[in-house]
């Protein structure tokens, strides 16, 4: 009786994240969001909702090498930025590597969507799978055999299916990202229980704060 009590007084923390694939700040702010739901205890039930934000909506489909990308992109601060994500991703226990291409994350956004309707945790495992893989081990974003067998993996059914049609789930991302990501200046972006905002890679703290002024309401 006691442990069905404890459980329906336990607050709902909804969070929902706009975020880009090829973001490694979404993917550093996703660790530290992991690590504040962790550290948090039994305190809450957390439902987290993944959101498409494209930060270069026209990039090709077939990918550009990445180091050469940020070069452009970015010219000389590309490596100071290397260096500086290097450093951060091996304070999260991980190699940052700019190897591989980079490219159109469309396809990835409507995986993450497909992966939605077969349950919130799978969509939040299989971007961590995506995120691991791309930002990692080199793996292409855009790549139809990377997605479907990290799809797999997470136990998403059905997704070189759902990914053999270029329309399926479009209209869906296309209002999500008119939805959530239209009026944010940039990712990853963070909105707990409908009104509580925060932006960037936040450390875990950050979100245990939002999560203790959430519960009170």
């Amino acid at each position: 009786m006691d442990s069905v009590s404890s459980s329906s007084a336990k607050k709902l923390i909804q969070i929902d994240v706009s975020a880009d694939t090829v973001c490694p700040w979404c993917y550093v702010g996703k660790k530290n969001l992991d690590k504040a739901i962790a550290s948090s205890g039994d305190k809450y039930t957390f439902e987290i909702k993944w959101h498409p934000y494209m930060l270069n909506p026209s990039a090709p489909k077939e990918g550009v090498v990445k180091k050469e990308f940020y070069i452009n992109k970015f010219g000389p601060r590309a490596v100071q930025m290397e260096s500086r994500m290097t450093e951060i991703f091996k304070g999260l226990g991980m190699d940052y590597d700019t190897s591989g291409l980079t490219g159109n994350t469309l396809d990835s956004h409507r995986l993450i969507y497909f992966a939605g309707k077969q349950g919130f945790d799978k969509q939040h495992k299989l971007v961590e799978e995506l995120c691991f893989g791309y930002f990692t081990q080199g793996k292409y974003i855009g790549d139809r055999g990377f997605l479907v067998e990290t799809a797999k993996r997470v136990g998403v059914e059905g997704a070189a299916e759902f990914l053999e049609d270029p329309n399926n789930g479009l209209k869906e991302v296309n209002e999500e990202l008119k939805k959530y990501s239209s009026h944010i200046g940039g990712v990853p972006h963070y909105v707990i229980n409908g009104k509580y905002q925060l932006s960037g890679g936040q450390p875990p703290e950050s979100f245990l704060r939002a999560f203790q002024t959430a519960a009170k309401d």
